[in-house]
């Protein structure tokens, strides 16, 4: 079987990113996707979710990201990246759902289901979509309505009516509200007090999340240190009064609804789960790449701290979209550091059949 110098799996903004780049270095390498069309996380976010909604779309290496519109942003993006993979010829191979990653005589070796590939070097840009992240809760399955999360959710005009308990404290959570409330009964739930703040630093984000992942700990949630903002699509919202009426976390699920502690009680026809995502890393469990803190260390970035890419514990693999690389921008700067890691991977590696 033909050993690859390196293999890249995902095809979303990071994976792109670090393909193009390995081409243009002249790096053997193909693309596993385990979508059935171009477009990676982008193309399964909710239908109202419009271009005008996003938080910024980095460009990709050559190719400016589309501008903001009313239009779909499930499909525009999802078309920007087709036609990328088509003018770069990238080598994305569809649908391939990778199971694990395994080390077998000093080679990766990629599995999906019967069929491997055999790699010297590994680029993992998996994101976080097919890992979204739901808390238990006692009676939680035992609650006769509907339950949703972000990667499911149905759009507003389904809880037309219902009461419905939004759970998070993030970005999504916000405009979740922001389309819900004008048109049923909210009540909003989170861990923490939100932190309301329109002017944030995007760079103290990161670097916050840079550090965890040096310590080899999970990578903290932006939101934690950006603080939220209300656009003016949630202007309306706001004058409900929904935002203002924030409460903490319940105690348990019932039949109905969901208590707190104090006795308290919501009635409940829906709970959405805005609770967010995990990064998808456990093809890779495998390697033994994570840390005794529950994350995988990586080593300082040369540039800045979106370009710490390389695995402290095996610095054959890359992760792309993971850590202080995990937004659009980040991903694309950590496609170019995973690519040139690679490289230099590859050169001070001896090839496969001297080692010993």
């Amino acid at each position: 079987m033909e050993t690859l110098d390196s293999l890249v799996i995902g095809a979303g903004q990071g994976g792109l990113s670090a393909s193009l780049h390995l081409r243009r270095l002249g790096i053997d390498h193909v693309v596993l996707d385990g979508n059935e069309r171009a477009g990676g996380a982008w193309q399964h976010r909710w239908d109202s979710l419009s271009m005008d909604d996003v938080h910024g779309v980095a460009d990709l290496p050559d190719a400016p990201a589309p501008g903001g519109s009313a239009d779909r942003a499930n499909e525009v993006i999802a078309r920007w990246f087709d036609e990328y993979e088509q003018t770069h010829d990238l080598p994305v191979l569809r649908p391939v759902r990778v199971d694990r990653v395994t080390d077998e005589d000093g080679l990766l070796v990629v599995h999906a289901g019967a069929r491997t590939w055999t790699t010297r070097t590994l680029v993992n840009a998996t994101g976080t979509w097919t890992h979204p992240f739901v808390p238990t809760y006692p009676g939680q399955r035992d609650f006769a309505g509907e339950q949703w999360h972000t990667v499911a959710y149905p759009g507003a005009e389904h809880f037309r009516g219902m009461q419905v308990v939004v759970v998070g404290g993030g970005a999504s959570a916000v405009q979740f509200i922001g389309e819900i409330a004008p048109i049923a009964e909210v009540t909003w739930v989170t861990r923490r007090e939100p932190v309301w703040n329109p002017q944030f630093s995007g760079r103290d984000a990161v670097e916050l999340v840079e550090r965890r992942v040096r310590e080899g700990r999970p990578p903290a949630s932006v939101v934690s240190v950006t603080g939220l903002a209300l656009r003016p699509q949630e202007m309306a919202a706001a004058r409900t009064g929904v935002y203002g009426r924030r409460r903490p976390m319940f105690e348990r699920v019932e039949r109905d609804g969901v208590r707190w502690a104090d006795g308290s009680f919501a009635a409940a026809d829906a709970i959405l789960w805005a609770t967010g995502f995990r990064p998808a890393i456990r093809h890779l469990a495998p390697l033994r790449l994570r840390s005794a803190a529950g994350g995988i260390a990586l080593l300082p970035g040369s540039r800045d701290v979106q370009t710490s890419v390389t695995s402290a514990v095996d610095p054959r693999v890359q992760l792309v979209g993971y850590g202080p690389s995990a937004s659009t921008i980040g991903g694309n700067r950590a496609g170019r550091a995973a690519a040139l890691a690679v490289r230099r991977q590859l050169s001070a590696a001896p090839p496969a059949d001297l080692r010993t």
